[in-house]
């Protein structure tokens, strides 16, 4: 928990002040009952003879005050929240060590049965996007909420030649700004041949193409995210590393998962034999760029249960978020019960 304003923290040097001056008014008491017995004897008659009873009013009402004061000092707390909707672009490797039958019934088969899933668990107001990759990246879906349309969308996934990781990241992040000239932000590259991406919302309202905008907080933006699989390395199209800093700069995250092992396998593909190696290092750091995570399956239970993460993780948000209000709601009930206590115990305020 931090506070807003830490100055009015200093107030609460009154409250060992309050304290002293609480005791002070305890010893003129007793002076006072030296000086007229029969009086404190009534008194004590009166207030049921507890010496402790006598002190918890005042002490609630202490209470309340260090409340008030903690209040003013206007004290956040990161708050874990419900997501109000937004956009999730898959991106799914559907290059051709994905026909590999390591995994049952095979690596693409597996992965489609996983994607399926995570769109069949996500809550409603969230979009998903599917994005294909092989030697180039392709939108097969626009973000809908439209489950059968994602599910055909999967299903249609083919495997093809190559895998272009880095053209992935800036497809999704062309669908997720359709004003944006994504890949003139990636270094030595820029033209359509590297985003196929297509705009949220209806292409003859968009805007003409706009400059790049300045660098902002890294996961910053939390009306969109990207999760991509695969299970090889990048080896056509931009460098994926650049891809990610350029997610980076507008403050989306990108989570990356890893299918396979790193050591790698071999697949007949047309008559070609294709080693998938997965490069995991740079799957790593593209997560790390853009402040999201990277995760590893070796089966299809695995990726099943890592796209069950996701699922939680990306319909989750959180957030720094101002809690005052409970500070001066627990003031008011202390302070209520401590004016109640006194009236019920002692027909009287203090």
């Amino acid at each position: 928990m931090t506070f807003l304003w830490t100055d009015m923290l200093w107030l609460l040097l009154l409250v060992p002040l309050l304290v002293a001056g609480y005791l002070y008014l305890l010893r003129r008491r007793k002076k006072m009952a030296l000086l007229f017995p029969q009086l404190a004897l009534l008194k004590l008659t009166l207030d049921g003879g507890s010496k402790i009873k006598r002190h918890i009013p005042p002490a609630l009402l202490l209470v309340a005050f260090l409340l008030l004061i903690l209040a003013c000092a206007r004290p956040s707390a990161v708050v874990t929240l419900a997501s109000r909707g937004g956009t999730i672009i898959m991106a799914m490797d559907v290059s051709g060590s994905m026909r590999a039958a390591d995994v049952n019934p095979t690596r693409i088969g597996a992965a489609q049965a996983a994607a399926k899933s995570f769109v069949e668990q996500r809550e409603q107001p969230i979009k998903i996007g599917i994005v294909g990759f092989s030697g180039a990246a392709f939108l097969v879906q626009a973000p809908t909420t439209d489950t059968k349309a994602l599910d055909d969308a999967i299903d249609n996934l083919q495997p093809q030649f190559t895998t272009a990781i880095g053209s992935a990241v800036l497809t999704s992040l062309q669908t997720i700004f359709p004003d944006i000239k994504v890949d003139t932000m990636v270094p030595g590259f820029g033209g359509d041949q590297f985003t196929s991406g297509e705009p949220l919302h209806d292409p003859s309202k968009a805007a003409k193409p706009k400059p790049p905008p300045p660098p902002v907080a890294i996961a910053s933006y939390k009306s969109a995210a990207i999760v991509l699989m695969t299970d090889g390395r990048n080896t056509t199209g931009p460098d994926p590393i650049e891809a990610a800093r350029v997610a980076a700069n507008l403050g989306v995250r990108v989570f990356t998962i890893g299918f396979g092992t790193a050591d790698g396998r071999m697949v007949n593909f047309y008559g070609r034999s294709i080693r998938a190696v997965l490069d995991e290092d740079t799957l790593k750091r593209m997560a790390s760029i853009t402040g999201a995570q990277y995760y590893h399956a070796q089966t299809a239970m695995e990726l099943t249960n890592i796209y069950k993460q996701l699922t939680t993780k990306l319909q989750k948000e959180s957030e720094e978020t101002e809690i005052s209000v409970f500070f001066v709601a627990g003031a008011i009930f202390f302070a209520g019960l401590s004016v109640l206590l006194s009236l019920l115990w002692y027909q009287r305020i203090f």
